[in-house]
């Protein structure tokens, strides 16, 4: 019998009950050869940071953060990764003995599912991002980072993306990468690659862009994954681009997540084999149930 100690994570959210994120990690423990006990929890809205300590004071490890506390998670760490200070926005929590390390490892795992998954390399590459909330923030640098030829935050509202490119105004003209903000309206045209970092999936809206913001044969990538991405999907390859949901990002940022806690970064390229086809499979009794339902 084993007698390695336990590593106990979790994600942490709300609500929480639809993460994947156990079964991600459970994989990436039996490749590494860790004893790891991954759960999900769901805070109160107004708990985080009890709900988070007492699992930290339990002899935890380390826990995610989704959905809507990394905010909340900045706030609480005492300590910073650069990516996340520069995000003002937490994913992952190292409990350590002078207290928790804050790191975001959304856009790392968003560039490596866009140039290793999907073979896009994004040197040279016009870039659009839509949206300036908490995902786009976490994309941003390891975007930039890339050396795209362009990276254009298009936003309902430009004053606020304007607001959050200036915080990473110098890292780009540092790496020589064009940063630039604008309505949602009027992106431009002719871009390679397409990030949706917007909620509008769970509305079932698509982006209000006009023709010829993308190239034919352009990678359209929607944060999301699962059902609510489907009207996502079909719009992009209307506008004859490649379309992707998120479920490689998940895949790569919670790889990315467990080098944090542990030291090893896993492989993905089984791992997200797997989900792909579960969440496949799901999808498609969502639809079937949705057709019988209207027939």
């Amino acid at each position: 019998m084993s007698t390695a100690p336990i590593t106990r994570l979790a994600v942490v959210g709300n609500p929480v009950k639809h993460s994947r994120s156990p079964q991600i990690h459970a994989r990436f423990a039996a490749a590494t050869g860790h004893a790891v006990d991954y759960t999900r929890i769901e805070s109160p809205l107004d708990q985080f940071v009890a709900t988070v300590r007492a699992f930290a004071d339990g002899g935890a490890r380390g826990c995610n953060v989704t959905t809507p506390f990394k905010g909340e998670a900045f706030a609480a760490c005492t300590r910073l990764s650069d990516r996340a200070r520069r995000a003002e926005a937490v994913n992952t929590i190292a409990f350590e003995a002078d207290g928790w390390f804050g790191d975001n490892t959304d856009g790392a795992g968003l560039v490596r599912d866009i140039e290793l998954n999907a073979g896009v390399p994004l040197q040279g590459k016009r870039v659009l991002v839509l949206g300036a909330g908490g995902a786009a923030a976490g994309a941003l640098g390891p975007l930039l980072a890339a050396r795209p030829a362009a990276l254009v935050v298009a936003n309902r509202t430009p004053a606020r993306a304007q607001a959050m490119i200036e915080r990473f105004a110098a890292g780009a003209a540092r790496l020589d990468a064009p940063l630039s903000a604008t309505a949602l309206e009027t992106p431009g045209a002719g871009f390679d690659v397409l990030i949706n970092a917007t909620a509008a999936s769970l509305q079932a809206a698509v982006p209000p862009l006009p023709a010829g913001t993308l190239k034919a044969g352009a990678l359209a990538l929607d944060m999301m994954y699962g059902a609510a991405t489907l009207p996502f999907l079909r719009w992009a390859r209307a506008q004859g681009a490649v379309a992707r949901d998120g479920l490689g990002m998940l895949v790569e940022q919670a790889s990315e997540a467990y080098f944090v806690w542990l030291g090893v970064r896993p492989g993905t390229f089984q791992v997200l084999t797997e989900m792909r086809r579960e969440v496949d499979a799901q999808v498609s009794a969502q639809v079937a149930e949705a057709a019988r339902a209207t027939s």
